[in-house]
């Protein structure tokens, strides 16, 4: 089995690529080693103290490091972890995020404008994000104002004021005249 690496605009988070399908939907993200006991990859990968971040994706894996190391020394041994866990057939366990959503009471207009918001990021923007090794997913929607949590490489990422704004923003209210501004939500 060949893992490929690639980088991501957040120079702490590196996209692993197996070769394979992981989730067959959604995607899982844990913050820390304490998040990552229900799930045996997430969990090894977090075996490594230099590990901040896991991001599973359907295809692919998101590591966030520590800015104490750098992945020429750390790269070696996640690699591994990865391979091992992989070969043995072990398959990603846990529950999907995708079904962490906000439970809001929406007028019927509001409705339209979410379902809409919801279907521009499920077929537009999602992709987009991923090919970076990160996700975007729906908070809630306010008075003109889309609430958006970023996750896997997009937190903490420095180009993700940029992504947001003139990226997402920009083609959200494109589409939706009554977006005023799109704002994101750091989430635990």
């Amino acid at each position: 089995m060949f893992i490929q690496t690639e980088e991501t605009p957040n120079p702490l988070t590196l996209k692993f690529i197996p070769g394979q399908v992981l989730l067959e939907r959604g995607t899982q993200e844990f913050k820390s080693k304490k998040a990552a006991k229900s799930n045996t990859l997430a969990n090894m990968l977090f075996e490594d103290e230099n590990v901040d971040g896991v991001f599973i994706g359907k295809d692919f894996i998101t590591i966030t490091k520590s800015d104490q190391v750098n992945w020429e020394s750390l790269k070696p041994s996640l690699l591994s972890k990865i391979h091992d866990f992989l070969s043995s057939g072990k398959k990603v366990e846990g529950q999907n995020d995708d079904k962490k959503k906000i439970k809001e009471n929406y007028n019927k207009k509001d409705l339209e404008i979410v379902n809409q918001i919801n279907d521009l990021l499920e077929e537009r923007i999602k992709p987009a994000v991923a090919q970076d090794g990160g996700d975007i997913s729906f908070v809630k929607f306010d008075n003109g104002v889309v609430y958006l949590e970023l996750r896997g490489a997009c937190a903490g990422c420095p180009s993700s004021t940029i992504t947001l704004k003139s990226g997402i923003e920009n083609m959200l209210k494109y589409y939706i005249p009554e977006i005023v501004s799109v704002e994101a939500v750091n989430q635990s």
